[in-house]
């Protein structure tokens, strides 16, 4: 089980997989996949893979299916191998699909570490650091904040906005680092471990695919230059894959995330912004919204500058995102048991229909 063992076997898989595993199956770990169609590894070597359509047709929606980091039961073939069963998920990143619905989005699986990488410059904001945050702590995987291009500014403007980013972090880390002189690169090598996975996400030309290249020593992943004339950038990766370091350790390359819905429990959020948790103890009603309510205490620090105004106007904004998010997926649930209850009785009368009369 050497090979495996430094794509992060854990006695929790091993224990997971005994329950789906015969003679004729072995388990393996996606290192990416699309449209399916998937790579991944077994004790053996890496294989191409897809999924049965028994596991294609018959899950309920795309978060049943697997993505990159996923532990899998196979079965190999001469050339290529079988997925048959989705091993459960210790831990997972998930944010709502793009667009209007209310589907969801698994960007990686059984992560350990996720690296939140925002750059020091235009695409530095701390709401959307919150919500990679209240996605992370939804997730059960331990957040660290990267803050890139640390050349772009002197040590002195570079402490003030790590600063500025703790005051929403709390206790998470928050560290700053350069890939031009690759200041800063052996502090975050330094917390990677062999046989964890790591997920580096953020939005495009924040450097993951450059700082994934200083941790591996090569230039292996592709990356491109912003655009001068709005610090956007340019998607370099065009999949989640899985990347074995040299030194131990696993790493998860995603491409930007230029919309980042979250879909979460209130407990999260409260996670998030635990200063707003404390203060709602002290409001009069139990289900306080901290909106418009009587003797709310969080309004009343907002007035006496005890909390940032800014935090409570994202607070709120989570707070009816996550709301809207849940009553969208619970009215698409409830259709589709509709659904399922029409299909039953109707396959049911046709069976009633064939049955010969005595």
């Amino acid at each position: 089980m050497a090979l495996l063992e430094s794509y992060g076997l854990t006695d929790y898989i091993n224990s997971a997989a005994a329950k789906l595993i015969d003679d004729s199956v072995q388990f393996a770990r996606v290192i990416t996949g699309i449209r399916n169609r998937y790579w991944i590894v077994t004790e053996n070597g890496e294989l191409p893979a897809q999924t049965t359509g028994r596991l294609l047709y018959t899950t309920n929606d795309s978060t049943d299916l697997p993505v990159a980091g996923d532990w899998v039961a196979v079965r190999a073939l001469d050339e290529q191998a079988i997925i048959c069963d989705l091993l459960p998920r210790r831990t997972s990143l998930t944010r709502k699909s793009a667009g209007e619905g209310s589907g969801r989005q698994i960007v990686a699986a059984n992560v350990d570490t996720v690296f939140i990488i925002q750059s020091l410059d235009r695409d530095f904001n701390l709401r959307r650091m919150e919500r990679y945050l209240v996605m992370a702590y939804e997730g059960g995987v331990k957040p660290v904040v990267l803050l890139s291009k640390q050349d772009l500014h002197v040590e002195q403007e570079v402490q003030s906005l790590i600063t500025e980013a703790e005051a929403v972090t709390h206790d998470v880390p928050v560290l700053s680092y350069s890939a031009v002189d690759n200041s800063g690169v052996d502090t975050i090598q330094s917390l990677i471990r062999p046989g964890q996975t790591f997920c580096l996400v953020g939005s495009s030309g924040v450097g993951k695919s450059t700082l994934i290249n200083r941790l591996l020593g090569e230039s292996r992943l592709e990356t491109q230059a912003i655009r001068e004339k709005d610090s956007r950038g340019r998607h370099t990766t065009a999949r989640r894959e899985l990347i074995l370091l040299e030194g131990g350790g696993i790493l998860v390359d995603t491409a930007g995330l230029r919309e980042l819905g979250i879909t979460a429990k209130q407990s999260s959020l409260a996670t998030v912004f635990p200063e707003i948790d404390a203060l709602a103890e002290g409001c009069r009603y139990r289900d306080c919204r901290h909106e418009k309510e009587p003797d709310c205490a969080v309004r009343k620090a907002v007035e006496t500058g005890d909390l940032n105004p800014a935090r409570h106007a994202s607070y709120l904004k989570l707070a009816k995102e996550l709301a809207y998010n849940a009553a969208q997926a619970d009215e698409l649930s409830r259709l589709k048991r509709k659904r399922a209850q029409k299909q039953l009785a109707k396959d049911i009368k046709q069976i009633l229909q064939r049955k010969p009369r005595p």
